[in-house]
């Protein structure tokens, strides 16, 4: 049964979510990336395979996205944390416990951020995360980006039709350039499970990105899926058959621990 959901956050805006409602007590938290929603086509597979066995899913828009109140913000990397905490929080207020963050291309860094800050998630999935968030810019935003921040203070980003999509503040890219995925991983809990699993065709993020993401956190997993891309576009079978039998040893971890 899938039921619409409103969460607030610290900032007072409506973040809106969809829960995959099996009655379990515990609960995976779902996470888009850049431009995307919680319908991304992964994310909303990989929660229908999660209720398909009995665990019931939460995907939710962050603020500025899809459904949800806020202005879209380029970088936003720790607000979009704060955000998966409210969530997390408000879950914990109605005794249910999330047991595993799953975020996909920038919501995997963000999942990984809020392990590094909160310690009280045992599970976490990297789908495809960037390690190297100084990478990407230039081929979205061209080699002088800083110089034209610095002068304008903004870049218009405009859609291949030339209509305005989105505007990147000094701020925001300074926030992006300032956010250290390494110093990160390095705070998370080595209790804390991690898998990243990533495209060995990826063409958005390199494959090599999530390579170093297993060199330097504790409990990992890594696992590459062979000829798919950024979005498991044609591999998204492959991808619930990486993710499912981690996050159901993870649940079954978890269950298994004295009360």
């Amino acid at each position: 049964m899938q039921q619409k959901i409103t969460i607030q956050n610290k900032r007072g805006e409506k973040l809106v979510g969809v829960l995959h409602e099996t009655g379990s007590e515990k609960i995976a938290v779902l996470c888009h990336g850049f431009r995307s929603t919680k319908e991304h086509n992964a994310i909303v597979n990989l929660a229908v395979v999660l209720e398909n066995e009995g665990i019931s899913a939460f995907r939710f828009d962050f603020s500025g996205n899809g459904e949800s109140e806020g202005t879209f913000e380029y970088g936003n990397y720790l607000s979009e944390t704060e955000d998966l905490r409210a969530v997390i929080e408000y879950f914990t207020g109605l005794k249910r416990s999330t047991v595993v963050v799953l975020g996909h291309s920038k919501g995997g860094d963000v999942v990984l951020l809020y392990a590094s800050k909160y310690h009280d998630i045992p599970a976490v999935v990297n789908l495809s995360g960037r390690y190297d968030l100084k990478r990407g810019i230039e081929e979205r935003l061209g080699e002088k980006f800083l110089e034209k921040l610095k002068k304008d203070g903004y870049i218009d980003v405009k859609t291949r039709t030339g209509e305005g999509d989105y505007q990147v503040t000094e701020e925001s890219m300074m926030e992006r350039l300032n956010t250290n995925m390494h110093e990160a991983c390095l705070s998370i809990d080595e209790k804390c499970r991690v898998l990243t699993v990533h495209g060995s065709v990826d063409e958005i993020i390199p494959v090599e990105d999530a390579l170093e993401f297993a060199k330097i956190i504790p409990n990992h997993r890594l696992q590459i899926v062979e000829g798919a891309d950024h979005g498991y576009s044609s591999h998204q079978d492959e991808l619930a058959s990486a993710v499912l039998p981690f996050i159901k040893e993870c649940i079954q971890h978890a269950e298994d621990l004295p009360k």
